[in-house]
């Protein structure tokens, strides 16, 4: 008799995951993942707990708090942590800010997404991390899609292309000097339509925001901006309500939505079929700054 073992593609995608997780864990001294809240955090989230059940995770969580979040998010991460009993690191811009280590900007489209990198680097070396797991994706954009699932990055915490290293036969190499980390992608090869299958599938917990909700937002740049405290107006706007929701979620300042009505995770599959943009592409602000914006922060030692 012949048995038969068919796994999904998202049984897949996971199965991949959960291998990255634990190469890590078995290869490297002092991991931590990058936490924000949002949905890809959240699946990584939920793939390390699958990868270490039943111990917790063997490394903390760290969300590089800017100041600017959206209030739900917060207490969305504060109930995460509290549900999972995960050991959570904030590392906050404000304190680079008040050192003099960042200098903030001023104006109606000024932002603090950019100091991420200084405040993750100093928090990289006050925990002596040498792995940082992140959620970015390779379809996400196209700086992203030229990332390896293990990025090295330099003592200066420096992306640069000619350093990385090949990865064959899903053989990865964390070998790192003292100062250097690896950054870790284990959705490198998800897209967004695979994150929502697994969120639907795997009843994944997101914060409201991903749904449709009503909301005041501004018009401006091409994109609905949520009308926040942290967002001053310019000349001529006018903030009006509409029901949206949001495909990614960072800063207030510099984070778009979307119009839409999806409610639940199979709606918002449905809406992704008639989607002609990537989901930073058309909510991103901070991606608009230059042509090689992303390439260029990544540099400096951006997520």
């Amino acid at each position: 008799m012949i048995l038969k073992y068919d796994v999904s593609y998202s049984q897949r995608l996971e199965a991949e995951a959960v291998h990255i997780f634990r190469e890590v864990a078995a290869t490297l001294r002092r991991p931590a993942l990058l936490f924000s809240g949002g949905k890809d955090s959240m699946v990584m989230l939920h793939v390390a707990l699958k990868a270490f059940w039943p111990a917790p995770p063997p490394f903390p969580i760290l969300h590089i708090d800017t100041g600017h979040n959206f209030d739900e998010m917060l207490t969305f991460r504060d109930e995460i942590v509290a549900r999972y009993g995960v050991r959570l690191l904030v590392e906050r811009v404000q304190d680079d800010i008040d050192a003099g280590r960042v200098t903030e900007e001023s104006g109606p489209r000024a932002s603090r997404n950019r100091f991420q990198a200084v405040t993750l680097l100093r928090a990289i070396a006050e925990h002596r991390f040498d792995a940082l797991f992140g959620g970015a994706r390779r379809d996400e954009e196209k700086a992203r899609a030229k990332e390896r699932v293990f990025s090295f990055r330099d003592e200066s915490g420096q992306w640069l292309p000619r350093n990385q290293r090949p990865e064959v036969w899903d053989l990865y190499n964390g070998k790192c000097r003292t100062g250097e980390h690896i950054r870790v992608f284990p959705l490198s090869n998800w897209a967004e339509h695979d994150i929502w299958c697994y969120i639907r599938d795997e009843q994944v917990p997101l914060p409201d925001l991903y749904y449709a909700h009503r909301r005041q937002v501004v018009q401006r740049d091409g994109m609905l901006l949520p009308h926040t405290r942290f967002l001053p107006l310019l000349p001529g706007e006018d903030p009006f309500e509409a029901t949206v929701r949001f495909r990614t979620v960072g800063d207030a300042t510099c984070t778009g939505c979307v119009r839409s009505m999806a409610a639940t995770p199979q709606e918002v599959l449905s809406e992704l079929q008639t989607s002609r943009l990537s989901e930073r592409g058309a909510t991103r602000a901070d991606d608009r700054i230059s042509e090689t914006g992303m390439e260029d922060r990544k540099k400096e030692g951006y997520f």
